[in-house]
Parts: structure tokens; sequence; C-alpha cells
């Protein structure tokens, strides 16, 4: 299936669906009514044949009714998050939990936005940690849900990344109008100006929420003068090559999404430590420096692949974003289905940075660099730069393991080809399933020699648990 992340959705109806009988050339169909809206939104759509970003195929003898969000494609949505992943690579501080955050608040914002327009679906307001009423969208009040999209996803990244560069300021700016574009001739005035501040209200809402859950402007606070760390055998020390501080060593107090609190889906604790050579940790020591001096090139090519650095790639967490947007353009999704489904990755990502994070500070284990320098061969480095924070668990496998059982509840069992980073001159990896991606990605933290095994197993359990709590939320009405 190549090219899922540079291929174009398949057309299937335009951004507005034109009453029957007019064609889309005319250049009256600017001056639409608020009834031939609705009544051109299903009337007569199968029958077109317009460009990408509109309505799905309909029954030509429909009834007047309002276009609902599963009629739309994901193009929208789909191109903001795209956008996204630029601005947390671009951004300065945008380390992997500030990052999880926004994505989270990003799918939140789209989700919520839409809601009214998704009758088979109900708001996260009172299900979500501390989010109440969002603003209504009226009774029986038409809108056009790409519009409402657009003006969201670009409010709400505007909120979140204030520090963006100015190229980058301009490129959301560019992206709105882009769509703002195609779709407000087409719109009666009244639908296109009440579908933009839907978008833009319920972004400020879910911002101003966001400001209370001890992360607001995290990106300008990753290293804490504050923290202290703890010493003592066993226990995590700075790592070369930088020898940073400890980042975000109080992330675990932010504000939870959908599990209760950090310390949910406790993944037990990690094999004890010792310094004994006929012991199970020095044996997992073992295991990291033989793995690391013998990898195969499969291997380094996997290591290198989910490597996924901060200031290079969009993190950890935006490699499964661009996943999803991958596999929505695969499967031709609507743009309800693309709304469910960044709502739960995003706050599946954003819960499993805090849960690993307060993991990560409870215990304070050392890295294996630490151990094996010190223990097995004094010159001996990973292939991978270690992250400035503690090794149990592994965040790559937490958010993995989360990340992997929402969609796999969302869309089933799925084989894709991931082409996240086929721009960075990586060969594309396919897989069979969601799962198979993020044991993959957990175990390349072994192969990459910064984290133990347990660290690897245990953390992708710990993912899918925090997984099907984000799965127990009643997206369905």
């Amino acid at each position: 299936m190549g090219g899922l992340r540079h291929a174009s959705v398949a057309p299937q109806q335009s951004a507005l669906a034109l009453p029957a009988g007019r064609d889309a050339r005319d250049p009256m169909r600017q001056s639409l009514s608020r009834r031939e809206f609705l009544r051109g939104g299903l009337a007569g759509a199968a029958a077109l044949t317009l460009g990408p970003g509109g309505l799905r195929g309909m029954a030509v003898a429909a009834p007047p009714v309002t276009p609902t969000a599963d009629q739309f494609d994901a193009e929208v949505p789909a191109a903001w998050f795209d956008l996204s992943l630029n601005l947390v690579k671009q951004t300065a501080g945008f380390s992997p939990p500030v990052a999880s955050r926004g994505f989270a608040y990003a799918g939140i914002a789209l989700y919520e936005a839409l809601v009214p327009g998704m009758p088979d679906h109900r708001s996260l307001a009172g299900q979500l940690n501390g989010l109440s009423e969002l603003p209504h969208a009226g009774k029986n009040r038409v809108y056009h849900w790409p519009t409402v999209a657009n003006s969201s996803m670009a409010s709400i990244l505007r909120s979140l990344f204030p520090v963006a560069t100015a190229e980058n300021r301009a490129a959301i700016d560019r992206l709105e109008a882009r769509f703002a574009a195609r779709f407000r001739s087409g719109l009666p005035p009244g639908v296109y100006r009440r579908s933009v501040d839907r978008g833009q209200q319920v972004a400020a809402a879910v911002f101003e929420w966001s400001k209370s859950d001890g992360g607001h402007e995290g990106y300008l606070r990753n290293f804490s003068p504050d923290y202290v760390p703890p010493v003592g055998p066993g226990l995590w020390v700075p790592t070369p090559p930088g020898s940073l501080p400890a980042l975000q060593p109080f992330w675990e107090s932010c504000r939870t999404f959908a599990v209760a609190a950090a310390a949910a889906c406790p993944p037990g604790d990690h094999t004890p430590y010792s310094e004994e050579p006929s012991s199970p940790f020095y044996r997992e020591a073992v295991e990291v420096y033989e793995t690391v001096n013998d990898l195969t090139p499969q291997q380094r090519d996997i290591a290198l692949f989910w490597s996924d650095d901060p200031g290079n790639t969009p993190t950890p967490p935006g490699h499964f974003i661009s996943i999803l947007t991958q596999v929505l353009r695969q499967r031709a999704s609507s743009l309800q289905v693309a709304a469910e489904a960044y709502a739960r990755v995003g706050i599946a990502v954003a819960d499993a940075f805090i849960c690993c994070w307060y993991v990560k500070y409870r215990y304070n284990l050392l890295r294996p660099v630490t151990y094996i320098q010190a223990r097995i061969d004094p010159s001996w480095l990973p292939i991978l730069t270690t992250p400035p924070f503690p090794e149990y668990t592994s965040g790559h496998s937490v958010q993995s393991g989360a990340s992997a059982q929402v969609l796999t509840d969302l869309f089933g069992e799925v084989a894709f080809t991931d082409h996240t980073h086929d721009s960075r001159g990586l060969a594309p990896r396919s897989f069979g399933s969601f799962l198979e991606a993020a044991e993959e990605a957990a175990i390349s933290r072994l192969y990459g020699g910064i984290h133990f095994r347990p660290a690897i197993e245990l953390g992708v359990d710990q993912g899918r648990c925090i997984g099907k709590r984000v799965s127990a939320l009643a997206f369905r009405a």
C-alpha cells in the first residue's frame, strides 16, 4: 500500500453539495440560500463529480436535512495534523511530554467542535477530568462541518504554539485561509460565519480548560531548577554525552484526561537492582550490552526508525499521530471518524506520558549506559543518545501501547505501511497491526541501548491498560 503519507484522499464530493440542476461552474452558486444549502446538501449529491473535501455519496431522493460530519471526508483535520507535526518538530521546548499534551488538546477541540454534527456521538464534557460544559451549538442551527474543523484547528494550534517561529505562524494562517477560500464562496454567509464562530468558541473553551492542568506553557520549563534527584545505588544520574538535568520531573502532577490519576495502570516493580554478576539485573544489563554490540542491520534500522528525537522529528507521540493520519487517508475515512480518532489517540498519548512519568520519578532507575560503564565496559556507548530522565518504564513503550490499543479498538486489525520518515531518507516499514508496530517501537529501545527489557515489555502493558481506559469513554451516544 506504499505512499500513504503523500497520497491524496480519493475524490468523494465537494465541501458543499449543490442543489439539483445547479452546475458547479455556475457563478450564481455563490448566492446559495440556507434552504438551498440544506436541500442541496443531500439531494442529487450522488450524481455530481466533485473534488475532495466534502459530502460522500448520498441517495438522490434524500430529504432536505442538515449535512452531518460523517458526510464529509477527513481532508481538513488530516492537513491540520500534518502541520501540527511540523510545529512540534520546529518549536522550541516541545519535548515528548509537552508534545503529547498538545496533541490531546488539539484532538479534543476538533472533536468537541464537531460533536453536534455527529448525531450518534456525545460530548466528552463531564467525562474528561475537569472538563465541564462547552459552548452549545444551538438547536436546529446549520453548520458547515469542514469549516468548523478548519476554524477549531487553526484556533487551538495558535493557542498551543504561541512561541512557534514566524514562518510556522504564517503556515497556520495560510492553511486556514486556503480552506476558508474554498468553502466561503459556496456557503450562505450566515452558515459560514456561524461555522467559523463555532470552531473558535470551542477551541477557546478547550484552551481555557488546558491552562489549569499543570502543564500549561511546559515548553518554557522542561528543566526545573527546583528538582534535586535522589542519590543512591541504582538511581538515575545524568547521562552522556550532554549530562542534561532531569526533563519534566514534575510532569506526573499534571491533570490526567481519561485515567483517574497518574498512578493508574501501575506496571509493577522492575527487576531488583544489583551489582552482582550472578543477579537478574546484571544479566539484563549484559543483554543490552551484547545486543548493541552485535546489532544486525535490521535491528539498527528499527532503532533509527523509531528514535523520533525531539528537534529532528515530531517526537514519539507525533509518530503515532502520523500513523493515524496515514491510515485515515488509506481508508478514505470521514470527518466524523477522523475527529473521534484524533481525540482518542491524543488523549491516549497524553495520559501515557503522565502515567509513565509518575513511574519514572517514583523509581528513578539508572540508565543502561550508567550501569554498563560502571560494571561492564567503561568505554561503551549506546547507538542512540540516552534521553535525560529515569529509565523505568519506557516512554516509547507506554505511549505506543496506548496508541495501538485505542486504534485497534476503533479500527480493528489494520495492516499499513508507515511512511513517517520518508522525508528523512528512512525506508518505510510495514506492519500487520497497530500492536505489531507498537511492539517494534518498544523493542527499538533495547536495540538503541537505552532501556532494559522490563521497561519495554511492562511499558507496553502499562500503555495498553491506559488505552483501554480511553476506549471506555462514552464517545457514542
